[in-house]
């Protein structure tokens, strides 16, 4: 498994003990607070002072490089937010001690290999030009986005690069993946109020009837994705909720429906938004009712530069050995570093954690991955802003 003994014993200790730390007490989205105090406190008793906050939960350090050269910037996140998940791993010494509660996303990793980098950078200070930001960044699995906050007040001005990452239970233990392009979806959330008129269920042309628009509704918007969007956009139109009517024997007067959509490039982000809201309000008049269309932007597809990408590879190659190097998969899921890769060209790279004993994926209250890839992955990404640094 890769190692370079970038980290001093000390720091490797304190990536762990961040983890079982965050692991044991896991925050939700926005709620972080133990958490930020826990991560201000772990780089100060480092000498890393001068933390600064945002999004009221969130942390970030700049490391300032001392040595003479390029004055090159580099973004690194580490997400910190928990899920409203029952952890079931009684096996593990560090398991949530808090109900409802886990990290099943494995932030608890990520948060604490953005720590080491930072303790490393601070230590080598010395010997490096330029500057390298940690972001400990809340609120990436909830609104309002902790990644949306980072885009806005500008925490990427004047960067050359961002660097992210995510646990892979698809990818071995020890290995590493990342691809060129789009490698997850932008996600928008929208909501629909279907609004009929109420009637006797045994006069049905009385009134208007709010499921038949729904089922209608449910059956046309899905031809949007098979006869509108190019196969290989991936394209997706979900409806995860539906609630209405009040009576077996009542024409429904309203239904209320969530759902969301997804897509891969940001050129077609605004036309499914805008055909969803025409497909539903056509066959609304059709059937002699009316909707209410509301939407949401999420987060951006997360979007690798082809550069940074190549350069990772050829890294990964060098220190662990070709084979150790995957072509990860894109992802239909969304991650709010899609707001990072809108702002400066950026990577987000997959470390893998599957085992013989591990085969749960994340979002499952059985997830877990090993703390032997803990050490090794925060050694690989200081490495990488390293190379980047000195490109």
């Amino acid at each position: 498994m890769l190692t370079n003994d970038l980290l001093s014993r000390e720091e490797r200790e304190a990536v762990i003990e961040m983890r079982h730390a965050m692991h044991r007490e896991p925050e939700l989205s926005n709620q972080e607070t133990k958490t930020q105090k826990r991560i201000i406190e772990t780089l100060k008793r480092f000498g890393l002072s001068g933390a600064r906050t945002f999004h009221n939960t969130g942390v970030y350090i700049d490391i300032e490089g001392l040595a003479p050269g390029p004055r090159r910037s580099i973004a690194l996140r580490g997400d910190i937010d928990a899920l409203p998940i029952q952890e079931d791993r009684d096996d593990l010494p560090y398991r949530s001690q808090v109900p409802g509660l886990m990290h099943a996303c494995g932030h608890d990793m990520h948060a604490s290999i953005a720590l080491g980098t930072a303790l490393a950078f601070h230590r080598m200070r010395n010997n490096f030009s330029g500057k390298v930001r940690v972001i400990f960044q809340p609120a990436e699995e909830a609104e309002p986005l902790g990644g949306r906050t980072v885009a806005e007040e500008g925490l990427l001005v004047g960067f050359d690069a961002a660097v992210g990452f995510h646990v892979d239970t698809d990818i071995p233990a020890g290995s590493f993946g990342a691809r060129a392009g789009a490698v997850t979806k932008s996600s928008e959330q929208f909501e629909l109020n279907i609004i009929g008129t109420m009637a006797h269920g045994a006069e049905s042309h009385a009134g208007v009837d709010a499921v038949t628009i729904a089922g209608a509704f449910i059956n046309e918007v899905q031809k949007v994705v098979s006869r509108e969007m190019p196969a290989d956009d991936g394209a997706i139109i979900t409806i995860g909720t539906i609630h209405g009517g009040e009576a077996t024997n009542i024409i429904c007067p309203s239904v209320v429906m969530t759902g969301t959509i997804r897509t891969s490039t940001a050129e077609r982000r605004g036309l499914l938004v805008q055909r969803v809201r025409e497909v539903a309000e056509g066959v609304a008049a059709m059937h002699r009712g009316r909707v209410e269309f509301i939407s949401q932007l999420g987060e951006p597809a997360v979007v690798n530069d082809a550069g940074m990408v190549e350069r990772f590879r050829q890294m990964v190659v060098r220190f662990a050995g070709e084979d150790k190097y995957v072509q990860a998969k894109p992802s239909s899921g969304s991650d709010d570093f899609g707001f990072y890769s809108g702002c400066v060209p950026s990577i987000y790279f997959q470390f893998g954690s599957r085992e013989s004993s591990n085969e749960t994926g994340v979002h499952t209250p059985t997830f877990g991955a090993s703390d032997d890839i803990l050490i090794p992955t925060t050694e690989l990404a200081i490495q990488y802003c390293w190379e980047l640094l000195h490109q």
